[in-house]
């Protein structure tokens, strides 16, 4: 898949690999207090995942004409809101993707799959 917009200022087109919707949307995530980590073994077979294109390290993006449906699996730390963790990665990748290329994103939905404790030290 690649997001393809035209520039009207310019002739030509600019294209986004989907790989890096990929790594913007997992850096995005990664940035947010409270978030452990991706998890990448989020449902589904891991032969299917190794020959599709729609997952990445816990996202998974499907494009369609009105934009990109965006998921995005997390492990969060004990001590912090999920709720709260959930929406900051929400408006984060949102705004990342806005700023950085000019794809549409229709929907955004965080699934938080585990709670981490900190290890003593």
């Amino acid at each position: 898949m690649a997001v393809e917009k035209m520039n009207s200022s310019q002739p030509g087109r600019v294209s986004y690999n989907k790989t890096i919707l990929l790594s913007i949307i997992n850096l995005a995530a990664k940035e947010i207090s409270g978030v452990a980590g991706l998890c990448e073994n989020f449902g589904g077979s891991k032969l299917g995942k190794l020959f599709s294109t729609n997952y990445y390290e816990g996202v998974k993006v499907v494009h369609s004409s009105d934009g990109l449906a965006i998921d995005v699996y997390i492990n969060v730390y004990s001590n912090y809101n999920v709720a709260d963790v959930a929406c900051r990665v929400q408006e984060n990748i949102k705004n990342s993707i806005t700023s950085m290329t000019e794809a549409t994103v229709k929907s955004i939905n965080v699934h938080v799959l585990g709670v981490e404790f900190a290890k003593a030290e």
